[in-house]
């Protein structure tokens, strides 16, 4: 078996896969079969300056370059060959933010990601003149914002991109972006698998001449929404090829060669639909890690905008609700530091796998609402509860059971809240699903998560075998599909040829853990008040800095990443939620 994958790999064979999270980059090589094959990783983080949080470009190519010259050094180190060119490659990365360049090409701003909230006026007028809900993360928010701050760059905005668009471009020259990705820029039209007209008339009146008046400068060509953003496509169509400047950028040594095919650049929420092969009506899936968010693939349009949802697309351009909460399992890995440390003073140091595996044991064991116990896990504003800047709390009454067990279930409900409030919405709607499929490191520890989520969700939650290959995995697997796209569609394709014979275990929601999630939950919205006095209580004068990086698990694999927590000071004004 190793010397067929070294014969595979050698003659270019294998498919490659890189995805840019928000801690972590890592490359992921597959075969025919889409099994791994090898991997790399870099660690890296996004920088509070200025007022908002970045990432530089020049951490993105030292990142890119990192993770794949590790994935090559596993490549050799296993099967003692250099890989030199692939069949097919793919990127993903963090959705939304705002990337703007001029006609020469030259970023004008730093990169603005998802995790910024400055764009509240601009997503409320946006929200109200489409009738959709335009969150505060998405690129036209950014940039109808820096209209309305009259920023000087966006006179020269001649191009607006997201971070896999940018890695795309450098890789292959084509301004080309995923339809699921590009649904994180601006609204889809579902019938059409692009931008939707009447809302892209509607924004550029809105935007007026300031916006895009670069786009055209040179070349006589329109200015406009349509003509900042990249062209869509859909999973399977040609997205171009590496150009021998792309890949001597991604590979300075120069052995990587040009002409390997790409599909379209997608976003992180994408390929997590991909591993978890959640693209056909009716499924979800769910990503646990320094956010939380579920998607779930609808069956027909929603009757009305709702604040707490996005609507977004998969890959091959169908529609999808999304629940995004800005804060996940970071309060989680706080807490399982803490009892690492505590195990570590007492005289018997634990990994960090079984401080949780002790740690959710005991969650197992506790009352179904936790005892009365209360937890929050807002390191940053959620504008899904309408919380415009957060703190974790531990709340507890004088009758409240304050055990071990009880204290990691309210953690862990209390990581699940805020999904369950948006999900809510979802049911008022009569959104059906009939099973969604978790990923992340918190459910790498078998049984309490997965059961604690399909109690909270009231619905069957699965976890695939191959959902901790991550979003990496999934843009790998979008690449293969380009030779198939064809032949079959992407949900056909996913049952058929990738997931035909996983292994699946699901969790059915237990009556007594829903009843008890539900009183935590009455709790829970009964208590959001208190986070308004916690941070008028403890906010500082002084100019919001990064908080150390601390180790938490990946939202999509089995490794430990780094992640700078967010700021609990921002918004720094009052803005409207969105």
């Amino acid at each position: 078996m190793g010397d067929d994958r070294r014969q595979r790999i050698e003659d270019g064979r294998a498919t490659l896969g890189i995805e840019l999270g928000s801690t972590r980059i890592k490359a992921v090589l597959i075969d025919e079969d889409h099994v791994p094959l090898a991997s790399g990783d870099h660690e890296w983080e996004n920088a509070f300056v200025d007022g908002r949080w970045t990432y530089s470009l020049e951490d993105v190519e030292t990142g890119l370059r990192a993770a794949y010259a590790a994935l090559v050094a596993d490549v050799e180190s296993q099967y003692g060959v250099r890989p030199t060119t692939f069949r097919a490659l793919g990127v993903s990365a963090m959705m939304h933010g705002y990337l703007a360049f001029d006609a020469a090409g030259e970023l004008l701003v730093p990169f603005r990601t998802w995790r910024n909230t400055s764009t509240g006026p601009a997503a409320e007028a946006l929200s109200e003149r489409l009738g959709f809900n335009i969150p505060l993360r998405w690129s036209v928010a950014h940039l109808y914002q820096a209209v309305l701050d009259e920023e000087p760059h966006v006179a020269e905005v001649a191009r607006v991109t997201t971070l896999a668009g940018y890695v795309h471009h450098r890789l292959t020259g084509h301004d080309v972006l995923g339809v699921g990705d590009a649904s994180g820029m601006f609204p889809i039209d579902p019938a059409t698998r692009d931008y939707d007209a009447a809302m892209l008339e509607t924004a550029d009146e809105m935007l007026g001449a300031g916006a895009g008046a670069g786009a055209g400068a040179d070349t006589g060509t329109s200015t406009g929404i349509r003509a900042l953003f990249p062209e869509v496509l859909v999973a399977g169509q040609d997205a171009g090829a590496l150009t021998p400047e792309g890949a001597a950028w991604l590979d300075p040594t120069g052995a990587l060669e040009p002409g390997v095919p790409l599909c379209p650049p997608e976003g992180d929420a994408g390929t997590g639909m991909v591993a978890t092969n959640a693209v056909a009506p009716r499924t979800g899936n769910v990503s646990v890690g320094t956010s939380i968010f579920a998607m779930v693939v609808l069956e027909r349009a929603m009757a009305q905008a709702h604040e707490e949802l996005d609507v977004v697309t998969t890959p091959a351009g169908d529609a999808v609700a999304m629940v995004h909460c800005n804060n996940g399992a970071s309060e989680i890995a706080a807490w399982a530091r803490v009892f690492g440390r505590f195990a570590e003073a007492a005289g018997t140091p634990l990994d960090i796998d079984h401080v949780y595996a002790t740690l959710l044991a005991e969650a197992e064991q506790a009352d179904p609402d936790a005892g009365g116990l209360l937890s929050y896990n807002y390191l940053a504003g959620e504008p899904v509860t309408h919380v415009e800047a957060g703190r974790p709390l531990l709340v507890r009454g004088a009758g409240s059971a304050f055990t071990l067990g009880n204290l990691v279930r309210a953690e862990v409900q209390g990581a699940f809240a805020t999904l369950a409030i948006g999900m809510d919405v979802l049911a008022e709607e009569d959104v059906r699903v009939d099973r969604m499929t978790a990923h992340g490191g918190l459910f790498r520890t078998p049984g309490t998560p997965q059961r604690l989520l399909a109690a909270a969700l009231r619905v069957p939650v699965a976890l695939e075998e191959t959902a901790g290959e991550g979003g990496a995995w999934g843009i790998a697997v979008l690449a293969a599909y380009l030779e198939h796209a064809g032949d079959t569609d992407l949900t056909t394709h996913l049952a058929e040829r990738v997931f035909g014979g996983d292994a699946v275990h699901v969790a059915d929601p237990d009556e007594h853990d829903v009843a008890g999630f539900r009183t935590y939950l009455e709790r829970f919205r009964a208590g959001l008040p208190l986070q308004a006095a916690a941070v008028a209580a403890t906010t500082r004068d002084e100019v919001a800095t990064t908080h150390d990086a601390a180790t938490m698990r990946d939202a999509t694999t089995d490794e430990p990443e780094t992640t700078a927590g967010a700021d609990p000071s921002l918004p720094a004004v009052k803005e409207p939620t969105r």
